[in-house]
């Protein structure tokens, strides 16, 4: 039998492709055509080539702020990876306290990411914030604003806060999925709670924890609102990352070829590392189920 084609049922994407278009592709094409020419206002353009994208290759200013994402997005995945899986592992699995954890688990995550940088910002301050008032008071001499260790410790922190629940409930969500009859066998079996996470639950979680390490590391590379809120990306360049670097580069200098090879080389680096995550947990996944 041969199979019938209706191609009518592309006018029910048609209204989605029209919205990514205008929301998507065509800001992308912007971008490209300022990465590639210069400006003196008036919409003049003089065509530069590679000049701007050689510019930023060879700024120390970009490589300090890929050194310092690229070690904030490691600390962040070292943490709330492990954390989320042992919170999800620790949550009821029925009843009022199952939904109760719910409601709290998923509360951080409500909350909009200029109000997270402001709520920790008030936190964290030793005049009127409860975190900095009681850390001074014991003897700490924590001020996030002056001291670059301090204001690192304070950025991590408050992620950890907002996003570790997103991983909890990812997680929590393929425990769920899980069948009563692999418990009852590894009882009958005698397995120690060790096996039983991991050869029951872990494989299990593969598929979920491979969408949370590629969502956390994608947001904790982009993070701007939180840092800049808390931080402004100081005390000096501590806490300036690439997005907060591109953003003073086009908004504050108003240097837009420059801004424009960055934030496309940016946007490289970001679909690179994403695309090497998900060919390694998917061959991993591959080889033991194999």
């Amino acid at each position: 039998m041969e199979k019938t084609q209706n191609n009518s049922a592309w006018l029910l994407v048609l209204p989605m492709l029209v919205i990514v278009a205008f929301s998507a592709v065509i800001p992308l094409m912007t971008v490209v055509n300022y990465s590639v020419n210069d400006t003196f206002g008036n919409n003049q353009f003089f065509w530069a080539g590679l000049e701007w994208f050689d510019e930023m290759l060879h700024s120390d200013r970009l490589w300090s702020a890929l050194g310092r994402n690229i070690l904030f997005s490691a600390i962040i995945l070292a943490i709330e990876v492990p954390l989320g899986i042992f919170v999800a592992l620790n949550m009821p699995q029925k009843g009022f306290w199952s939904s109760f954890c719910l409601v709290v688990m998923a509360l951080p995550l409500l909350v909009p990411f200029n109000v997270v940088g402001t709520i920790w910002q008030i936190f964290g301050r030793t005049d009127i914030g409860l975190l900095g008032h009681a850390l001074w008071s014991i003897g700490l001499d924590y001020n996030y604003t002056a001291n670059p260790l301090h204001a690192w410790i304070t950025i991590i922190v408050m992620d950890v806060w907002h996003w570790t629940s997103l991983v909890a409930l990812l997680c929590y969500a393929a425990l769920r999925s899980i069948p009563r009859a692999y418990y009852q066998a590894a009882k009958i079996d005698q397995a120690s709670r060790w096996k039983i996470f991991r050869y029951i639950e872990l494989p299990k979680m593969n598929g979920v924890l491979m969408i949370a390490i590629l969502l956390r590391f994608m947001d904790s590379f982009m993070i701007y609102t939180e840092p800049f809120v808390v931080t402004g990306g100081g005390p000096g360049n501590s806490t300036t990352f690439l997005s907060i670097d591109l953003v003073k580069m086009a908004v504050g200098q108003f240097d837009l070829g420059p801004a424009a090879a960055f934030s496309i080389m940016y946007f490289l680096v970001i679909l690179l590392v994403s695309w090497v995550f998900y060919t390694v947990m998917t061959n991993i996944d591959k080889a033991e189920g194999a």
